[in-house]
């Protein structure tokens, strides 16, 4: 018999490695479970400053972000509108001193008159010189000329802000329909003819830049009132049979744009602006 087949004996086995004990009982490494412990420590730590604070210190810096942007906007719209008032404020003294020169021309132009008259009026040739310089003046609309007439005014229509459906800006007058509308008149018999105050002579120009009416490099604005001083009733008649009539009163209806005419008993143009005039002659062949 055996000592292995003796009854109460021990049967010996062999003793199972720990690396292959280790791989059947531990899954993880120990190299990565004392990571995930070192992590699992870090996390339950207690950090060094409460989240109270990091979001205090942040929320100091956004705001601080912040007034600086704001300050740079305040900085830079106060900057604009110190550009824009200059620019008002030059434009306004600028148009004080031109009104300060034409005030100035036109009293010097006076006093030129004054003294040409006495000087021409003594003397037969004078007063016929005189008498020329007159009509001259007065077909270049140098002179101040009152009397009854006809008044037309042209108003923009308001479109609140927006684009004007004739012509895709806020205006809905063309430069070309107050041409239209002096020329007529002139057509129909009047004898001066002024444009909001602007008198109407040789080399004087109506156009457009922009979104302004200028008439002599002048800026006028709605509404356009021409005065036409001449005979009211034979100016009216003809006027109303006008290209320029007709072509206004289609306007108004398509574009609500104000077009009105009256008789006017008292009228008073003052003198156009004196420009230099050239006069071709014909040259004699040699």
């Amino acid at each position: 018999m055996t000592p292995a087949e003796r009854p109460g004996a021990r049967v010996r086995r062999n003793p199972v490695p720990s690396l292959l004990t280790s791989l059947l009982t531990d899954h993880l490494d120990p190299g990565y479970v004392a990571a995930a412990a070192e992590r699992t420590a870090q996390h339950t730590r207690k950090p060094r400053l409460p989240a109270a604070l990091w979001l205090l210190t942040g929320a100091v810096v956004v705001g601080i972000v912040f007034g600086v942007a704001l300050s740079q906007l305040a900085s830079g719209a106060a900057a604009v509108d110190r550009a824009g008032a200059d620019a008002s404020a030059a434009v306004r003294a600028a148009r004080d001193r031109s009104a300060e020169l034409e005030s100035t021309r036109d009293e010097l132009a006076e006093q030129v008159s004054s003294e040409r008259d006495e000087a021409l009026q003594s003397d037969v040739v004078g007063n016929a010189l005189l008498d020329r310089l007159s009509a001259v003046e007065s077909a270049a609309g140098l002179d101040t000329v009152s009397g009854p007439g006809l008044s037309v005014v042209v108003t923009e229509p308001a479109v609140d802000g927006g684009s004007s459906e004739r012509t895709g800006s806020g205006a809905a007058v063309f430069d070309r329909d107050i041409a239209a509308i002096v020329n007529s008149l002139w057509a129909s018999g009047a004898e001066a003819v002024s444009v909001d105050g602007v008198r109407v002579g040789p080399n004087v120009t109506i156009r457009q830049a922009g979104g302004a009416m200028l008439v002599e490099n002048r800026p006028i604005t709605s509404p356009y009132d021409i005065a036409a001083i001449g005979p009211p009733q034979r100016i009216q008649v003809q006027f109303v049979v006008s290209d320029a009539y007709l072509r206004m009163s289609t306007v108004a209806q398509l574009y609500g744009v104000g077009f009105s005419v009256r008789p006017a008993a008292d009228l008073e143009l003052g003198p156009a602006a004196v420009k230099e005039s050239f006069e071709a002659e014909e040259a004699t062949p040699r």
